[in-house]
């Protein structure tokens, strides 16, 4: 009886502005590989500085073990993983950052709490996070966000550190929209949900590259890529301001009947019509932005664009659009 083939793990690493850490990144997890089969995606995401040199010189280092993608801009982090799970073709996918704030040393014990326990995704989470402020907030507006559209367990820290199965990484992709939320499709795929915890080291070159307009983006997208629900808060917002709007005419009515003392004059007028107009152009950005998204997937607006691929065993990517 032949022995079962060992699993294979492939990295897949977005790669932005980071010169100083990627090179020794890839030489740490290849030196003591957490498989047998392990080989690294890197995405380069429209870097500014030499990391597409640096990347190339992986390639060259390791031939046959390192993929490398240079996408023609910036997409975003988001899009530029699902390049790497496209180019992905381990058993295990294991997603990280490139700044050495994700411990190579926990790979391992990541995919084996995924293998032992049958999940089909394993998240990590931080005994201490060393995030900075900016990214910390957002963590924790995402979080919540999570919980309440996307029915994310109240307890489960989605964190860009995971270990993915080839099972759920083939339904991830099969997404081709201009606007990916990684997280929300995985959690509109499975339930089988792991968790492990982890060290989380500070930053060691460099800044983040999260930045308030980013984060607006990305909640913009979770919002409204994979909800209904704000469409039904603002129908339930224009039910209660019509409620209010009818609630003031008994009230001035009552002022003329009853002689009931109520505000009067322009400082109230002005209050009401800045109130229902405020409220009447949120709802109607909100409205656009899912008009605008709508036009974009019609206009076949693509998610990742690639300039070009060096390395691994020389296959294409697979298609970005169908």
């Amino acid at each position: 009886m032949n022995p079962e083939p060992s699993p294979t793990l492939t990295i897949v690493i977005p790669v932005y502005n980071a010169e100083a850490t990627i090179g020794r990144l890839v030489r740490a997890l290849l030196a003591d590989p957490p498989l047998p089969g392990t080989d690294i995606v890197l995405v380069n995401d429209g870097s500014r500085d030499r990391s597409h040199e640096v990347c190339l010189e992986c390639c060259e280092a390791f031939p046959g073990r390192v993929t490398y993608l240079r996408l023609a801009r910036n997409f975003g982090e988001h899009n530029a993983v699902m390049a790497g799970l496209r180019q992905s073709g381990g058993d295990w996918v294991v997603v990280m950052d490139d700044d050495f704030q994700n411990p190579p040393g926990e790979i391992a014990r990541i995919v084996d709490t995924a293998r032992d326990g049958g999940y089909d995704v394993v998240y990590t989470a931080f005994r201490e996070k060393r995030h900075g402020r900016l990214r910390n907030l957002g963590s924790a507006f995402n979080d919540k966000v999570a919980t309440m559209l996307l029915d994310k367990p109240p307890r489960l820290y989605l964190s860009s550190f995971k270990c993915v199965s080839r099972f759920l990484v083939d339904r991830i992709v099969e997404y081709t929209g201009p606007a990916p939320y990684v997280d929300g499709l995985i959690l509109r795929a499975t339930g089988n949900i792991g968790q492990v915890e982890v060290e989380h080291r500070d930053r060691e070159a460099g800044r983040s590259g999260y930045t308030l307009w980013k984060l607006v983006r990305l909640w913009l997208t979770m919002f409204v890529n994979f909800s209904v629900a704000p469409l039904r808060l603002s129908a339930f917002l224009g039910l209660g301001l019509g409620a209010f709007g009818l609630l003031m005419a008994v009230w001035s009515l009552a002022e003329k009947v009853f002689g009931v003392s109520v505000p009067s004059g322009w400082t109230m007028l002005y209050i009401t019509i800045i109130i229902f107009s405020g409220v009447q152009l949120v709802m109607l950005g909100l409205l656009g932005e899912y008009v605008g998204r709508s036009l974009m997937e019609i206009n076949r607006t693509p998610q990742a664009v690639v300039r070009e691929i060096h390395g691994g065993d020389g296959r294409p990517p697979r298609e970005v659009r169908p």
